[in-house]
């Protein structure tokens, strides 16, 4: 079978949905899947098995700001002439309605296609508003519609109608588990996240400020809020900027806790399941994305978002007690291993059959 997986976003970049095309086309690939990737990359393309359309362009989109390709129309024309070259069974579109290589293999390609909705939120996406009739009617190009969690098919079913398939995203347990962990000498609460609202970096500083504790605070990425959220000079807080997959491994596997202190506008808590494979307690949230993956008290300790005060008791509590950060460790790991990457990809399969033959 010839899979073509298609990113909208840059694969050079960090990200969910980026992350999940990569991440999937390897484990098609381990199951005797010829998986190809399709996608915009700034510089030489990040991995064998990946084919570059050009460079990306940020679009503010959904809370959050997205790597888009650059030149649109040459991007559209590289992907379909990619699709031309590799004739695949199958084409597997992430987040199918942007704008790009998706929308161009969308309504271009001749093959099945598959096509997966990641974004949710309370609002809806605003592409799915502002196009509505447009993205209805292209939306019935797809032969099988996947959606990453209940709330991103909800989102999809008000705002295009149809039925979809929810299939999550998966993580690549070996990734974390068998990382090196970053050396440490004292306690460690990680952060990853871009520094915007949704991601609640600025809630995280407020309840660090009065936590009381010899701990440190390892905060990665950056974003627009970068500036004035280190401004404020709290203590105890390292500005690691961005950090490659495997230094993410590392950290959070040298980590005591990882906090995801987001205010909602997650579809599906990847760096969850991530924190989870390389051994690490978390602390999180209580919002829909976040419980998809982990259930309060059991793999994660969930507090409601937004609140620092409820966010610092929660550290306080997850820091200075072993025994409870070894059961949501132990939770933690086994919940991983149900998504799997490798289990995600043996979940597709049928899909991908199925979808062949309807549109054959």
């Amino acid at each position: 079978m010839r899979v073509s997986l298609i990113s909208p976003y840059s694969l050079s970049a960090p990200g969910g949905v980026q992350g999940q095309v990569l991440g999937l086309a390897r484990a098609l690939r381990t199951l005797g899947v010829d998986a190809r990737v399709i996608g915009p990359c700034d510089g030489p393309p990040p991995e064998p098995g990946v084919t570059s359309v050009g460079p990306s362009v940020r679009f503010v989109s959904n809370g959050s700001i997205s790597p888009m390709a650059q030149a649109q129309k040459l991007a559209s024309e590289r992907t379909l002439e990619a699709l031309r070259s590799f004739r695949p069974d199958v084409v597997h579109l992430h987040e199918p309605l942007v704008p790009g290589p998706t929308g161009a293999a969308l309504l271009g390609a001749d093959a099945a296609k598959v096509g997966t909705f990641h974004a949710a939120g309370e609002d809806g996406h605003p592409a799915y508003r502002a196009l509505k009739k447009v993205a209805v009617s292209a939306a019935r190009q797809l032969t099988i519609r996947t959606a990453v969690s209940a709330d991103a098919r909800r989102m999809a079913e008000e705002a295009l109608g149809g039925s979809y398939i929810v299939l999550p995203n998966g993580v690549d347990v070996d990734l974390f588990a068998k990382a090196d962990p970053t050396p440490t000498v004292r306690p460690v609460v990680l952060f990853i996240g871009r520094h915007e609202p949704r991601k609640g970096l600025a809630v995280l500083l407020d309840a660090w400020a009065g936590l009381d504790r010899d701990a440190v605070l390892w905060v990665t990425s950056d974003g627009p809020e970068t500036r004035a959220l280190r401004d404020r000079r709290t203590p105890n807080v390292e500005w690691l900027g961005r950090i490659t997959d495997h230094e993410k491994a590392a950290r959070l596997k040298a980590a005591t806790v990882f906090c995801a202190p987001a205010l909602g506008q997650e579809s599906f808590g990847i760096v969850l399941l991530e924190a989870m494979a390389a051994g690490t307690a978390v602390l999180a949230s209580d919002i829909p994305g976040y419980a998809n993956v982990a259930r309060r008290d059991k793999e994660a300790l969930l507090v409601p978002p937004g609140d620092p005060e409820a966010l610092r008791a929660g550290l306080r509590r997850i820091l200075d007690a072993d025994a409870l950060r070894s059961d949501l460790v132990g939770a933690g790991e086994q919940r991983a291993m149900e998504f799997s990457l490798a289990r995600v990809a043996e979940r597709y399969l049928p899909v991908y059959e199925t979808a062949i033959a309807v549109a054959t």
